[in-house]
Parts: C-alpha cells; sequence; structure tokens
C-alpha cells in the first residue's frame, strides 16, 4: 500500500514538474509572439513610409524632367535669374504702436 501511494506521489510530482516546465515554453513562446507582431508593425510602417516618399521622390523627378522644373532647379540651388529678371523685395507695412504717457509709478522706476 505505502509504495503504491509513492509511486502515485512521485508520478505527480513528475507530472507537476513537467505542466510547469510545458507552461513556461509557452509562457516564452506568448513573449515572442508579442515581439514578432510589434516588429511586423514597425516594419510595416516603415515600408509605408517609404513607399510615400518614393511617390514624392518620383513626383520630384517627374518634374526635373520638364523644362521648366529645370529652371527652378537651378534659380533655387544657384541663386541665378534669367536676363531682363530683376528683383522684387516684399516688405511688411511697419505696425505702429501708440505712444502714451507713462504713469507716476513708471516713472519713478525709471529713475532706479
Amino acid at each position: 500500500m505505502r509504495v503504491k501511494q509513492l509511486r502515485q506521489g512521485v508520478l505527480l510530482g513528475v507530472l507537476a514538474l513537467t505542466a510547469i516546465w510545458l507552461a513556461s515554453l509557452i509562457w516564452g513562446l506568448a513573449g515572442k509572439a508579442r515581439v514578432a507582431i510589434g516588429q511586423e508593425a514597425e516594419a510595416r510602417r516603415q515600408y509605408e513610409a517609404l513607399e510615400a516618399r518614393k511617390s514624392t521622390l518620383q513626383a520630384n523627378l517627374a518634374e526635373l524632367g520638364t523644362l521648366r522644373g529645370k529652371d527652378a532647379a537651378i534659380r533655387t540651388a544657384f541663386g541665378v535669374a534669367k536676363v531682363g529678371e530683376e528683383l522684387i523685395v516684399v516688405v511688411s507695412p511697419a505696425t505702429s504702436t501708440p505712444t502714451s504717457t507713462p504713469g507716476f509709478w513708471q516713472r519713478v522706476l525709471d529713475w532706479f
């Protein structure tokens, strides 16, 4: 009788240790899956950003393919003008601040 209980106890102990070991393996796999999902989302965001950049660069290349685009690129890069063109300077109107006489306390503070 004692031998049978001892065997059952050892068997239950081995089964419990096996269950704990399997649970830890599953826990580790779940953590790795979480990391993989996060990396996949980051890779997707980077891919979409690169696709947007690609379309922008293709539009810029198409614009540079025209005579007007080349002219604009040269003007921007080197600051040149065609013969007969003049410089236009746009100046914003000056804002006038109303002048007022300082108060008594302000004049006293100005002495210091």
